[in-house]
């Protein structure tokens, strides 16, 4: 099936500058975890390997746009009347090194972004077992993604001229959908289980609610949801808005990791401001404190909040969730 819609000359400008413009916002949304992160807490108490993880996708972005704004002044420019078929045969290329390179940071971006879904996922159940399809599902994403970027490098001219009908087109498309049902599923657990833990704990959580961290992930997962259900409806109409999406998608990975854990921090900072500005009273405190002193309190910290995700392991072992 021949593309359509936009030329793709037309399409490599658009999805640089959107790009741009989100890893704009991927950077200042960088700085606000990054404070919210370590505001109040001493290096200690750092989760060193998700701060490690939002680095990493930061530098996975910036690595995108560099080499994107790199592709873009080849094929508008450097090889602009030397390359025969000019600028359109030019990002028609796939097997361009700096093609295939994005197509690489972007798979190691999906993985990275969904790998941490997942872990949270885990965290807010304590089950290996809740991930175990997620986790699957990961792998196959993994495992679509490299074939995508391997086929791409091997592409030849009948790949260039009907790429959503050429093998490497259909290694996308199952990429794509892999990617969003694995985001979809392990979202899903997440919210459920936040929801539950709303539920059946609310009256000793009336001063501590969850509902704000709730939203924030479902307006993440929307998010990211929506440009993937983008790049595959443009998939199935043959559309170069493709290239657009594809790009576009790349910071919005970043942007929906810092906006979760920004919310979860910004929670856990302000949990001793909660009672007073809630308005709670020291009646309802007194009986939640009698009907939960005989438990343990791990359990009373397992049950009520989850923005323990974010501390380090040395807190996670101080207080066992099991």
């Amino acid at each position: 099936m021949p593309s359509s819609g936009i030329p793709l000359d037309t399409a490599a400008i658009m999805a640089s500058v959107l790009e741009g413009i989100l890893y704009g916002f991927s950077v200042l949304m960088f700085i606000g975890f990054i404070w919210a992160f370590t505001n109040k807490n001493s290096m200690r108490d750092v989760n060193w390997p998700i701060t490690a993880v939002a680095t990493l996708l930061l530098v996975l972005s910036t690595a995108h746009i560099v080499i994107g704004i790199v592709h873009l002044e080849a094929g508008l420019v450097q090889y602009r009347d030397t390359f025969p078929g000019g600028p359109m045969a030019f990002f028609a290329d796939f097997t361009r090194g700096t093609f295939v390179a994005k197509n690489a940071i972007y798979t190691l971006q999906t993985l990275l972004g969904d790998g941490v879904v997942i872990y949270r996922c885990y965290v807010v159940w304590q089950s290996v077992w809740i991930i175990i399809l997620p986790c699957i599902m990961w792998c196959g994403v993994a495992a679509f993604g490299v074939c995508s970027v391997y086929y791409f490098s091997h592409a030849t001219t009948s790949d260039f001229e009907n790429f959503f009908s050429s093998e490497p087109g259909h290694w996308v498309a199952t990429f794509l959908a892999f990617t969003l049902a694995t985001n979809v599923l392990s979202t899903g657990l997440l919210a459920y289980r936040i929801w539950m833990i709303e539920r059946e704990v609310s009256a000793i959580c009336a001063t501590r609610t969850k509902k704000p961290i709730l939203r924030v992930l479902i307006d993440a997962a929307i998010l990211y949801s929506a440009a993937l259900c983008s790049s595959l409806m443009c998939f199935a109409l043959g559309n170069n808005g493709l290239y657009v999406m594809g790009d576009m998608s790349v910071p919005i990975v970043s942007i929906t990791f810092y906006m979760v854990f920004i919310r979860i921090a910004t929670c856990r900072n302000n949990q001793h401001y909660v009672p007073a500005v809630s308005g709670g009273s020291a009646e309802t405190e007194r009986r939640n404190s009698r009907q939960y002193a005989m438990q343990p309190m791990h359990s009373v910290y397992k049950q009520t909040d989850v923005s323990f995700m974010l501390d380090s392991p040395k807190v996670l072992e101080t207080h066992p969730l099991m």
